[in-house]
């Protein structure tokens, strides 16, 4: 395996576990819980999910309930989050989703949660100790959950804290309208049996001979398991759906079913969460149809299980700022107190956008994303006299490109090293893709937010997938990683609805759902943005023929993707300080 690609051998098996990493909490005893680990929930449309449930003992007043839907089935896990639960003042319960632990149906996951999550609530709200109020908390899929609950929003359910949640079709298994190779073992992960096959997730070197296999056969995408040898229905279906079309609007809201979720939220995820992009589009799509929402963010640098539990010391080489660090569980139940018992809104929720600056050590509050500085700053991406590739704040009066050529044939170079394996570099590859440098600051700047923009091309093909990556380059020289951004051209304007690109023609490529960051600039340090096409064993490989991808082999690929990327095109970030 190329070294530096090892980092995505490693998301295969940390986004696929999905799990949700937090703080060791203890079991409880029979002397002081009620505890119920077998319970099961029938529904009235013929579905039996089952449930663990625990309560103190010698508390007579009828209570709210903390729910967690967890598909990643765990009696233990399950007794010991509720208990924590129970010890903050809450009747506790981790529901299992359909076909896990005790319920004798067919585990199918994603499908049903919008129904399902509603279901355990119905049964919730009948039970003798429920004062008829429930909070939802958790993380990845239990944070999908929480959104495709509110699809079909329940009178009981009275808020939610996702964490890194998912979007089914939009961060996995595609990103983008890209199928990722990051989590294909997961279907077999959680569906194998009634609790976790732990053994087949664990495979790393079965995995990476079927990307390695598939990577140098040239074979559709849809072959993929034919290689590896076994089928994967799951994967089958989802590539079926490669435009995020009514199968997956289906399992969370989408478009107007937003403006109907009126209760307060208090998202969390990390700058470097694999899955960023699905749990900042909840947020996104929230505020556009109803711009009042009570609608909290906590986002600081964390990956995926590290938002879970509120960050380490250390993230993959970056030594993360003091004050970023948090304890995320008890962030949560301050906000279910706040929400539910009337306590006082958590002290880090200062305003609704709440983010650490990584280098200055210190949170920031405003009310809006795009409010997260002072300024917008829009750099072209052109080249200078001398011929060099740069970030430039002047937009030139006249049209040149810059010419790119990708043959798609070739498997002895991977193309979008974009995966920030390590956040802080020596060095980065340059062997293949255009590198946009800015001048240095003359002082020291932060810069937030998405890395945004429209990018100008014309090419020789239908299609083409996109990588850019947004480094600082400190004054030592080393790469700093801050945000990237990977995505179908074809679906730029519309996820739901592909629109080829015309051969020859001038095309117009938007982009933003990017990695939000926010970092201090030393004096000194230097922006850049490195612009390339997708193409490696972690992805489907997007010949341009026009087929759906997932049909395409290397036999598509045709003469060499050939593009002309225009100097109009340009990134735009917001920065504390534009006299730079």
């Amino acid at each position: 395996m190329n070294r530096k690609f090892f980092g995505m051998a490693v998301l295969c098996l940390l986004i696929a576990r999905f799990g949700m990493a937090q703080q060791k909490l203890s079991l409880p005893d029979t002397a002081n819980y009620i505890i119920r680990d077998s319970v099961l929930i029938k529904t009235n449309y013929g579905i039996t999910l089952s449930a663990v449930v625990v309560q103190k003992k010698g508390i007579t007043a009828k209570l709210p309930c903390a729910l967690m839907y967890l598909i990643y089935s765990d009696t233990n896990r399950s007794l010991a989050e509720a208990k924590f639960a129970a010890d903050k003042g809450y009747v506790g319960i981790v529901a299992d989703a359909r076909g896990k632990r005790l319920s004798p149906d067919n585990p199918e996951p994603y499908e049903h949660e919008a129904r399902d999550v509603n279901a355990v609530i119905d049964w919730i709200v009948t039970q003798p100790w429920s004062d008829g109020r429930v909070g939802m908390y958790g993380g990845s899929f239990s944070g999908f959950a929480q959104w495709a609950a509110t699809k079909y929003l329940h009178p009981a359910l009275k808020t939610i804290v996702p964490y890194v949640a998912s979007i089914p079709g939009l961060g996995l298994p595609m990103e983008n309208n890209i199928f990722l190779n990051a989590n294909y073992q997961w279907a077999f992960h959680v569906t194998n049996n009634k609790y976790t096959d732990d053994v087949v997730n664990n495979d790393n070197a079965r995995w990476a001979r079927m990307r390695n296999n598939w990577w140098q056969s040239g074979a559709a995408y849809n072959r993929i398991d034919s290689i590896d040898g076994t089928p994967n229905p799951w994967l089958q279906k989802w590539i079926s759906h490669p435009a995020y079309d009514a199968y997956w609007q289906s399992m969370v809201p989408y478009g107007e079913d937003f403006a109907k979720i009126n209760i307060p939220v208090l998202s969390i995820t990390g700058y470097y969460d694999d899955g960023q992009v699905s749990a900042l589009e909840y947020l996104r799509e929230h505020y556009k149809y109803r711009p009042s929402a009570e609608h909290y963010l906590v986002i600081g640098p964390y990956d995926h299980f590290g938002a879970q539990k509120g960050g380490a010391a250390t993230l993959k080489g970056y030594k993360v700022d003091p004050v970023a660090l948090i304890n995320t569980r008890e962030l949560t139940f301050e906000w279910l107190d706040h929400i539910l018992k009337g306590k006082e809104r958590p002290a880090l929720l200062r305003d609704k956008i709440n983010f650490e600056v990584m280098g200055a050590n210190v949170w920031k509050h405003v009310p809006a994303m795009d409010k997260v500085e002072a300024h917008q700053v829009r750099f072209y991406l052109d080249r200078a006299p001398n011929g060099n590739t740069v970030l430039s704040r002047i937009k030139q009066r006249k049209e040149t490109f810059i010419v790119q050529r990708v043959d798609m044939v070739d498997r002895n170079s991977y193309y979008n090293d974009y995966y920030p394996s390590q956040i802080i570099k020596k060095e980065i590859d340059k062997t293949n893709g255009i590198f946009f440098t800015s001048k240095a600051f003359d002082r020291d700047v932060s810069v937030s937010g998405y890395l945004t923009g429209t990018l100008k091309a014309i090419i020789n093909k239908k299609d083409m997938d996109v990588g850019l990556v947004l480094y600082e380059i400190t004054p030592e020289g080393e790469y700093f990683q801050l945000s990237y951004f990977l995505g179908r051209a074809s679906y730029a304007k519309d996820m739901s609805q592909r629109r080829l690109l015309t051969p020859g023609k001038a095309e117009t490529i938007p982009f933003y759902r990017s990695r939000f960051f926010s970092r201090q600039l030393r004096k000194g340090s230097r922006l850049l943005v490195v612009l390339n096409i997708d193409k490696n064993p972690f992805a489907q490989v997007n010949y341009g023929s026009g087929k759906d991808v997932s049909k395409e082999t290397v036999k598509d690929a045709g003469k060499p993707l050939q593009i002309r990327w225009s100097n109009t095109g340009f990134v735009d970030l917001q920065v504390s300080d534009t006299n730079f």
